[in-house]
């Protein structure tokens, strides 16, 4: 587990970023294809995209930082505008790239009379596709959405060779909930964090999978928003259920806190617990809505204008 994927003198180009990439590099052609086969504006869709991964990446970033300030505040200034900035080594939230996203959508659905749920349901398997490609660029950088100590049997030992991972749990941290370098110990001439962890990064791996299986079954719905409603939903259950349950992150409200070597390895409520909550809501809401609303007659013909 090596966060670098290619380096050529100083220059380096992080696992991380070629894993988002070819994410979103798979879902703009799934995307696309499906475009086609609906009759929609293929060039208003590619236009769209571009932007949404644009403004996603800033979204995503703003909201990383808002929420993870811990790990900026002592940096000095101007050194932590760098740090803010950068993303190869990682940080971004999901959420954050999703609302990011969704703008861009409003907009190009104000402006060009674009219908917003045809073209949404279209991004939810390269949505699926980046959580996939993300949640594993996670495991290369080693330190990112780490799990809780656990004794249970689902703990992972992480091998004495990422040394990412070691090096950056080994950092005493101010939060004594989220510090790990009581378990660390030199062993052959190495740092080693040595408990066992939730692995939360592969955890994320197969809420990604699953999305992605899914996706497919809720895109042969007739009803626009169908699969875009139903990613919410899901992605909000298994996130805030299964992964965020047991990653190591701070805890607003700290409701219920039991790691270690001989306990779960659980934290509740997280911030994306406490966001999870009304998006699982308002995504069972829309979800009854469009039910009792149905499917159109039959799928209008996209009149929408080609950009200029």
């Amino acid at each position: 587990m090596d966060p670098v994927f290619l380096q050529i003198g100083s220059f380096t180009i992080a696992w991380y970023g070629v894993l988002i990439t070819l994410g979103i590099v798979a879902g703009v052609w799934v995307g696309t294809k499906m475009a086609r086969e609906r009759g929609l504006n293929v060039d208003l869709f590619n236009d769209m995209i571009l932007w949404m991964i644009i403004w996603g990446l800033v979204g995503a970033r703003i909201v990383f930082v808002a929420t993870s300030w811990h790990q900026f505040e002592n940096t000095p200034f101007p050194r932590v505008l760098l740090d803010i900035v950068n993303l190869r080594q990682g940080g971004i939230s999901i959420h954050g790239g999703l609302i990011g996203g969704i703008l861009v959508m409003l907009y190009y659905a104000r402006r060009k009379g674009m219908d917003f749920y045809r073209y949404a349901d279209l991004c939810v398997p390269g949505v699926a596709f980046g959580i996939i490609g993300g949640r594993i660029g996670n495991i290369m950088n080693g330190t990112d959405t780490v799990g809780r100590v656990t004794g249970w049997a689902v703990g992972y030992r992480w091998p004495d060779s990422a040394r990412a991972f070691h090096e950056g749990m080994c950092i005493k941290n101010p939060n004594p909930d989220l510090d790990l370098s009581q378990y660390c110990q030199q062993i052959g001439g190495q740092i080693v964090m040595t408990a066992p962890v939730h692995y939360t990064q592969m955890y994320g791996v197969i809420i990604g999978v699953i999305l992605s299986v899914a996706s497919y079954f809720w895109l042969r719905s007739r009803i626009p928003g169908w699969a875009f409603w139903q990613f919410w939903l899901w992605y909000s259950v298994l996130r805030a259920g299964w992964e965020e349950t047991f990653r190591l992150n701070p805890l607003s409200p700290k409701a219920y806190l039991n790691q270690g070597l001989d306990a779960p390895g659980i934290g509740l409520f997280t911030d994306t617990h406490v966001i999870s909550i009304p998006l699982i809501l308002v995504s069972i809401w829309m979800l009854v809505r469009l039910r009792r609303q149905g499917a159109p007659a039959a799928a209008p013909a996209d009149t929408t204008l080609k950009p200029s």
